[in-house]
Parts: structure tokens; C-alpha cells; sequence
């Protein structure tokens, strides 16, 4: 694809015995919102460190804007605006004042560039109160602020709306949906909260223990997901054959010896059934079950802990 703003190829990172991100390919299209999923601990932000160069992978290859990041940092880190970590704001200063000191030391040069930042994010320019006298969520806007100051191409967002109350979640989601779609940006943000990436992203990788499992337009996900036909039966592995040498089904996962999901829901039910008791299987249920987003995750990851 030549419209990758992102390419990540056999990504590594490797501390000691423990691989925190493993053989990793992502791939983060022009103009979009691409939303890496996974719990805390699987390998997401050490993913964003090496996107930009402040951990070096083990092996592996990181490209941003067609280049190797590694040997054109200088040309490819200004068309970046990223917020991994909390940045060390001023407390006896004010949001104002401290977003002109880092315009000032990062030679940011445009004129309007804090006050436009400021709008953005919706917090007030010239404002009197101090950075220590914030709320979380202020302080996360003028984080994402500081990171949008000098117009960015590309956006890296490290659960941006982590700890925020639910107002906050939902005015920062609308800030960050509208950079995308009214002012061009492409956004990289990671989060573990599945039901905020749904509502936000276009493209969404899953990443659990340093894998990448999954990674699909959230369109496509809800279309292969949403539906699907339970069986529970006296012996899956025979019904399995039967599903693709008499009716060519391929769509399916065998959870366990007894029950297995059809996810191609236009294959006859009753025809299937048919099939399976002719064939001596017991059938103990046959039904077409409604798969929420939360499910799939869950399935994939195999098990809880994406809220």
C-alpha cells in the first residue's frame, strides 16, 4: 500500500527472556484513526516508544512516512506530535504559559500555534489558572495540546483518555475524531478500553502479550463478528467434516469437543442439523447467537480484561 503512514515490520523487542512485543506488523493508512487494542502489559506502549525512536527494537524494521525511522529522525520526528507520557509541565505556571516555554524550546515557529492548540482542545488562551490547579482531564487536554502545537502530520496517542471521567472521555474522543476527519490527520492511539476504540477508530489492531492477533477496519470486524450459529454436539470433530465435505463450510471455529460456531449464518440450520443427526451426532442446540465486539475480543485474547 502506498498511502501507509505507519509500516512496522517483524517488530521486536526483547528484555532478557521476554519478548514485550513480538514480530510485530502494523499498518496505519493516511488520513485515519487506527486504534491498537490490548490490555496493560501487551506491548502497547513500548510499540509507540519504538515507533519513535526512544527504544531501539531488537530486531526488526519501523517505517513512518515511507522512511526507515532509524538514520531519518530529524526529518521524520517534526511531522510527529505524540503524548506517551505524561510531559513535565510547569505546576506554578499556566496552560498558556507553559505551552509558550515548549513552543519557545522546540522552535515552533507559526504564529497563533498555542492559542490554536488551545481551541482545539477546547481549553481557554490566557487563562490565569495554574497547571497545578487542573483537573485530570484539563491536564490531559493540554497534554494533547502540546502535542498538536506545531501541526503534525501524524498523531501518537498513548491512552489519551485514561483516567478521565465520562464528559472527559467524550469531549476528548470528538476533539481527536475531528482533528482525522476536518483537519487531515492520521492517528495512532492505543487504549484498553474496547467500547471508547469502537466508538473512535476506523482501522484496530489487536496486540496481547507482544502478539498482534488481529488487525481490520472496525467495519469489517462487526460484519465477520456480529453473527454467528451455535451448535452443541455429542462430537465436534465430526461435525466439522461433515460442515465442509457435504456443505463447504469454512467459516468456523471448534470451541471445545462439544460446541463450535458457524459464522457463515446463510448455510440452512435445519439442513445442517439434519446432517449431523443422520450422521449419529446428537444435537443438544442449534441456534443463530447476536456476537458483541467485547465477545470477539475476548475470544481472541482468550479470556477477560479488556473492559
Amino acid at each position: 500500500m502506498n498511502n501507509l503512514i505507519i509500516e512496522t515490520k517483524n517488530l521486536t523487542k526483547q528484555y532478557g527472556a521476554q519478548k514485550s512485543v513480538a514480530s510485530l506488523n502494523i499498518h496505519v493508512r493516511k488520513g485515519r484513526i487506527y486504534g491498537l487494542l490490548g490490555r496493560n502489559g501487551a506491548g502497547k506502549t513500548t510499540t509507540m516508544k519504538m515507533l519513535l525512536g526512544l527504544t531501539q527494537p531488537t530486531s526488526g524494521e519501523v517505517r513512518v512516512f515511507g522512511k526507515n525511522i532509524r538514520g531519518n529522525e530529524k526529518k521524520i520526528l517534526p511531522r510527529i506530535g505524540n503524548l506517551i507520557e505524561s510531559p513535565g509541565f510547569y505546576p506554578n505556571l499556566t496552560g498558556t504559559e507553559n505551552l509558550k516555554i515548549f513552543a519557545r524550546l522546540r522552535g515552533v515557529s507559526k504564529r497563533n500555534a498555542v492559542s490554536g492548540a488551545l481551541e482545539v482542545v477546547g481549553l481557554p488562551y490566557g487563562d490565569k489558572k495554574l497547571f497545578s490547579q487542573y483537573s485530570l482531564g484539563m491536564k490531559q487536554r493540554l497534554a494533547i495540546a502540546l502535542a498538536i502545537m506545531h501541526d503534525p502530520e501524524l498523531l501518537i496517542l498513548d491512552e489519551p483518555i485514561n483516567g478521565l471521567d465520562p464528559i472527559g472521555i467524550a469531549e476528548v474522543r470528538s476533539f481527536i475524531r475531528k482533528l482525522c476527519d476536518a483537519r487531515g490527520k492520521t492517528i495512532l492511539i492505543s487504549s484498553h478500553i474496547l467500547s471508547e476504540i469502537s466508538l473512535l477508530a476506523d482501522d484496530i489492531g489487536i496486540i496481547d502479550h507482544g502478539v498482534l492477533l488481529e488487525e481490520e477496519s472496525l467495519a469489517e470486524l462487526e460484519n465477520k463478528n456480529s453473527k454467528y450459529v451455535h451448535f452443541l454436539v455429542s462430537d465436534t470433530a465430526q461435525a466439522a467434516r461433515i460442515m465442509e465435505r457435504s456443505f463447504g463450510a469454512k467459516n468456523f471455529t471448534v470451541e471445545n469437543d462439544r460446541s463450535l460456531r458457524l459464522y457463515d449464518t446463510n448455510f440452512p440450520v435445519t439442513a445442517l442439523t439434519r446432517a449431523f443427526i443422520e450422521s449419529g451426532l446428537e444435537v443438544a442446540e442449534a441456534h443463530t447467537c447476536e456476537d458483541t465486539l467485547e465477545d470477539y475480543f475476548k475470544r481472541v485474547t482468550g479470556g477477560e480484561g479488556i473492559a
